[in-house]
């Protein structure tokens, strides 16, 4: 078994796609919001096909506020290293040390002379990319006193200024299959990210190369544990298995929790541009498996504070059960964290939408009242026995995890408000961290469900994000009054919001108003569950059955 210990990363793997730029983003920023690590981009910069994936990783680091960024891989042949070394300790600087280098030696040596790169044989890009390696850790390395001199067979630096060093210790992580290539990765590199795909045996054929990639840091005198081994994965989340990474997500689960152990694969990156699948990815199988290793992790190492009594199995129904004793927690298909657990949607259509919507709290945290609730329109009934197919059960599902998403972060703002009253963080770094929040970027207009899933649904229809609304308007004349009021409602959401926005930066000019924060924050406590669950009560069913937009079911 060979597990290195490293920290499980998980990410997805996108389309640049030139002609869909504002659905690229979205993705991206989903990506963010589902809490996945990590979010890359094939980089053919003789693509016209393909947005500039140095260009578009600029963007989204400003569009971005967490998740890290990295080429899947950059191109060397057309990146100068010296420029490329500071490109990406730029952007570290800027994002908050967010960026990682994924870097490949070349391939469709056509396109690239055809663009102006040299074309090399195997052995010289091997050699391109020793050399390339070398003159970015110079450059990184501003300390150092005299310039960066390198003179290689490929790249010639002769006293190129170092710097800047970037925010964090930047991963090169090195997409390669030869053998002299893998041996490179382990003498110099910090990664090996290959794609499964390009296996020829699968999973099995990750031995082989694994075992390069060791003796080249071995001869290098590294610890081959100071090379993380990354993996581009692909897939299908089905009911049943029919193969590998081709099943229900415990499948999965089963199946990466296997390649740590016995490959010491520690960073996943699914190559998909589907939300539903990004979101099982990062919200189902990601904490799972981290569940199962650091278990196995801590058993292995022995008894100890960190591990004692740890266990980790699979359960014969499937499910991952993780943590100690009997009544431990089965992970399963449960949707976001935080959120009631729901029924899994099953093949088949059927009379009942299997979705709770979630009930206001009966405790109020303030005796304001911003509108008189008793005087909200009641959507129409179903009609008697409408069925409803699976798509449509989930539609109305979709509604509550997106808002769970939203009462996960009423619970930051109130934790928050903790520890600025304890002194933890001061009442601008809680600003700072409120305007990061969807609360704060959603303008209300049209509302919380919009703002949060319309980015999901636009990557599949294209739909703006005032469709969802007037599309329930025409379906179904009687929910016109139920959608003015959540309109109306989201109005008052929006300036709620804003109070607690002014309430820190009345804090800040004077620590002394600190009971004016708890009040603003108690409002919008009571404000937003109030209108989460009506609306929640009102369109889940609509939603279920006429769609998010004409004709969708």
């Amino acid at each position: 078994m060979t597990d290195y210990g490293h920290e499980l990363l998980f990410g997805a793997f996108l389309t640049p796609d030139a002609r869909q730029p504002e659905q690229v983003v979205a993705r991206a920023r989903f990506c963010e919001q589902v809490g996945l690590d990590l979010v890359t981009f094939q980089d053919h910069p003789y693509q016209p096909g393909f947005l500039d994936t140095w260009t578009l990783m600029s963007y989204l680091a400003a569009a971005t506020s967490r998740i890290r960024l990295a080429g899947n891989v950059l191109n060397l042949p057309l990146r100068q290293p010296v420029v490329l070394a500071r490109s990406v300790a730029s952007l570290d600087l800027l994002s908050g040390g967010r960026v990682e280098l994924g870097l490949g030696a070349g391939a469709f040596w056509d396109a690239i002379e055809a663009n102006g790169g040299r074309r090399l044989t195997p052995g010289q890009s091997v050699d391109a990319l020793d050399e390339a390696i070398r003159i970015v850790r110079e450059v990184w390395a501003a300390d150092r006193r005299g310039g960066v001199r390198v003179d290689g067979g490929h790249y010639r630096v002769v006293g190129a200024k170092r710097g800047p060093a970037p925010a964090h210790p930047v991963g090169i992580w090195v997409g390669a299959y030869k053998p002299r290539l893998l041996r490179l990765v382990g003498r110099t590199a910090d990664g090996w990210l290959p794609s499964l795909s390009y296996l020829p045996q699968g999973p099995a054929g990750l031995a082989g190369p694994t075992a390069l990639v060791d003796e080249g840091a071995a001869a290098a005198g590294r610890d081959p544990a100071e090379v993380r081994r990354l993996l581009n994965v692909s897939g299908r989340f089905t009911r049943t298995g029919a193969g590998f990474l081709d099943g229900p997500p415990q499948q999965w689960v089963r199946e990466l929790t296997d390649l740590v152990l016995a490959h010491g694969t520690s960073g996943f990156i699914l190559g998909a541009d589907d939300p539903a699948s990004l979101q099982v990815f990062a919200q189902e199988v990601a904490p799972a498996v981290r569940e199962l290793v650091a278990a196995e992790r801590s058993a292995t190492a022995g008894p100890g504070p960190a591990g004692s009594g740890s266990t980790a199995r699979v359960d014969p129904d499937g499910g991952v059960r993780a943590g100690s004793g009997a009544g431990s927690p089965v992970v399963r298909s449960a949707g976001p964290a935080g959120g009631q657990a729901r029924e899994v949607v099953r093949a088949g259509g059927a009379t009942g939408l299997a979705v709770t919507p979630t009930p206001a709290p009966q405790v109020r945290h303030s005796d304001h009242r911003l509108w008189d609730e008793s005087t909200r329109p009641v959507a129409p009934p179903a009609p008697a026995g409408h069925v409803y197919s699976p798509q449509a059960r989930a539609a109305g599902g979709h509604l509550v995890d997106v808002h769970d998403h939203l009462r996960r972060e009423l619970g930051e703002i109130r934790d928050l408000l903790d520890q600025v009253r304890r002194g933890v963080v001061s009442a601008g770094e809680a600003r700072g961290v409120l305007n990061r929040m969807t609360l704060r970027q959603n303008n209300w207009t049209l509302g919380a469900y919009c703002a949060a899933y319309c980015t999901l649904v636009t990557q599949h229809h294209g739909l703006e994000d005032d469709a969802i609304f007037p599309h329930l308007r025409r379906a179904d004349p009687g929910l016109v009054p139920v959608i003015d009021r959540l309109e109306q409602e989201h109005v008052v959401i929006h300036e709620v919001v804003e109070g607690v926005d002014r309430a820190l930066v009345a804090l800040i000019g004077d620590p002394a108003r600190l009971a004016g924060l708890q009040q603003a924050v108690d409002v919008l406590t009571d404000t937003l569950l109030s209108h989460l669950a009506y609306e929640e009560q009102s369109i889940v069913e609509p939603l279920a059955r006429y769609g998010f937009y004409p004709g969708q079911l």
